[in-house]
């Protein structure tokens, strides 16, 4: 496992607190940056608590005459120390949209790394998201819900919740997005982040002690190194990029020799660019214009495979 140097994780600190303390400045609904954005105050049973998520709706979406048009959708994952409003409100994701016939969401999934917890019973955000949070979208909006009009992606533990899913439920996602992804985040132990407890202090409530069954079936690299010819074959397409200054960036590069060992369908980008929101507002773009190609060359449904 690659660690980081100290200079690394204390951007990633410093990028992080950043985040957070802008997301503690909440926007009402009806001020947004457009009216097309919605957020829906949603009581998660799993959870046990509301876990808002904001919608971005096409521009044509209320048009009499669409009233029978349903959309393709994709959601977007924070990062840690985020929350589901950051996509909105740090970058122009609402105006970038506006040229796209889709639906995205925006998810609240706390500093819960989108897995069902080993510690905290309650903590279930892979499952809020799989049974609880694309279940009410779908009732609630006008959705396609087929795995050819269904995409995931996010940025830093984002980047990891969305990779994670496409190989977890490749049934239900025909393309997977990483922007900076913190892939490696379920092998990192105490002494890579030693200085650092910010960070630290999210992941042993979410994936446990070093051995635990949490980190080895949420280990992103340990998952694709063991996946049988079948479920490969199964995989969306997943795309990646990294910013060539970002402390992620080798771990990244190193998933993907591990992608292209195991000759699993996916594009990679190096960029100019660092961990912070003036990268991902740029690559959000790129994110939206693959996802609407693959929405318009969809691929045959894939059944589930068996684990």
């Amino acid at each position: 496992m690659n660690k980081f140097t100290r200079a690394s994780l204390l951007i990633i600190l410093l990028v992080s607190a950043s985040c957070a303390q802008t997301a503690n400045v909440r926007i009402a609904p009806a001020k947004q940056t457009s009216e097309r954005v919605q957020t829906v105050q949603f009581a998660s049973k799993l959870v046990g608590k509301t876990l808002p998520y904001n919608v971005v709706l096409p521009v044509n979406y209320d048009k009499p005459e669409l009233r029978n048009t349903r959309y393709p959708v994709l959601y977007l994952l924070h990062g840690l120390f985020g929350h589901y409003d950051n996509w909105t409100t740090h970058t122009k994701l609402a105006d970038y949209a506006f040229q796209y016939e889709m639906i995205i969401v925006t998810p609240e999934g706390n500093d819960g790394w989108y897995t069902d917890s080993g510690t905290a019973p309650s903590d279930k955000y892979e499952s809020y998201l799989v049974q609880e949070l694309i279940p009410d979208v779908e009732k609630r909006f006008r959705v396609n819900n087929n795995r050819a009009s269904r995409a995931i992606g996010g940025l830093s533990m984002g980047g990891y919740g969305a990779v994670k899913f496409g190989v977890k439920y490749p049934e239900m996602f025909a393309f997977v997005a990483s922007l900076s992804g913190a892939l490696d985040a379920a092998t990192w132990s105490e002494s890579d982040l030693r200085g650092f407890e910010s960070i630290w202090r999210t992941l042993p409530p979410v994936f446990g002690a070093g051995n635990s069954s949490v980190r080895i079936a949420n280990d992103l690299q340990k998952l694709l190194r063991e996946l049988p010819p079948d479920r490969i074959a199964a995989l969306p397409f997943i795309y990646l990029d990294c910013g060539t200054e970002d402390p992620l960036f080798q771990s990244n590069r190193d998933f993907v020799e591990l992608l292209r060992s195991r000759k699993i369908a996916h594009e990679y980008r190096e960029l100019p660019g660092n961990h912070s929101w003036t990268y991902w507002d740029a690559q959000v773009q790129d994110v939206l214009r693959l996802a609407a190609k693959r929405f318009a060359e969809p691929s045959p449904a894939v059944k589930a495979v068996a684990p």
